[in-house]
């Protein structure tokens, strides 16, 4: 009897493939607008469910925040909350960042916490500024506007060249790897027996139809790549 295809036993990320919420450390986002001033970095502490560290600091105010540390950041440094100071680790609107800075952890609507570029190592650059919008280049090359009223950390997120370092041992891959909801290993379609795959069997490894679907293809021979994106209701 044949088993599901990995991507239909992954579903929404039950089961097995859930990461462990328990180890996370919350969201990790931008406080409120009242929160302005300077912050004092406490502690730099290891996030499982993400690929970069978390800096705990502690505001003037005395709250305690958590932000996605920055590259070259320590423990007792000052970081900027908001103030207009351009600090590495701080944070502040696009309006006061100048052109030719490196940036992360960028909102994509003013006030909701942080969407964009967050992972270890990666960064984005500053533009331009122009009738109310700045122009980022994002990580992908990709550029992208937007209201100069979101905000954004300076400098370049912590953990760069993780993927350089070999795990050496598998089972450490699969303990990463559970920590971020992803699958260490994965086995390719053309390899499995006709059972349990679209594409398995044939006298020699080959997917022997077209590897493209609809979306509107049964779940069992969803595989491959979609053809074609469905139209909107309304779109022309």
């Amino acid at each position: 009897m044949g088993k599901r295809i990995i991507s239909r036993r992954r579903g929404a990320g039950t089961g097995t493939y859930r990461s462990p919420s328990h180890r996370h450390h919350g969201r990790i986002r931008f406080p409120p607008a009242r929160v302005r001033g300077w912050g004092t970095v406490e502690e730099l502490v290891q996030s499982p469910g993400r690929t970069a560290p978390v800096a705990v600091v502690r505001a003037d105010s005395g709250d305690t925040l958590r932000f996605i540390a920055t590259a070259g950041l320590s423990t007792g440094d000052k970081v900027s909350l908001g103030s207009g100071e351009l600090v590495r680790g701080g944070y502040m609107p696009l309006s006061s960042i100048p052109d030719g800075t490196l940036v992360f952890n960028i909102e994509l609507t003013p006030m909701d916490g942080g969407k964009l570029v967050r992972s270890a190592g990666a960064s984005a650059l500053v533009v331009a500024h122009q009738a109310g919008r700045v122009t980022l280049q994002l990580p992908s090359g990709s550029f992208k506007q937007l209201v100069e009223g979101c905000r954004a950390q300076v400098g370049t997120v912590a953990g760069g060249g993780r993927s350089e370092r070999p795990f050496v041992k598998a089972g450490k891959k699969v303990h990463a790897y559970r920590s971020i909801a992803k699958a260490p290993y994965k086995v390719r379609g053309v390899a499995m027996n006709p059972v349990n795959h679209p594409f398995g069997g044939g006298s020699h490894q080959h997917v022997g139809r077209p590897s493209t679907v609809s979306y509107g293809t049964w779940p069992g021979s969803k595989v491959g790549r979609f053809s074609k994106k469905p139209r909107k209701r309304g779109s022309k």
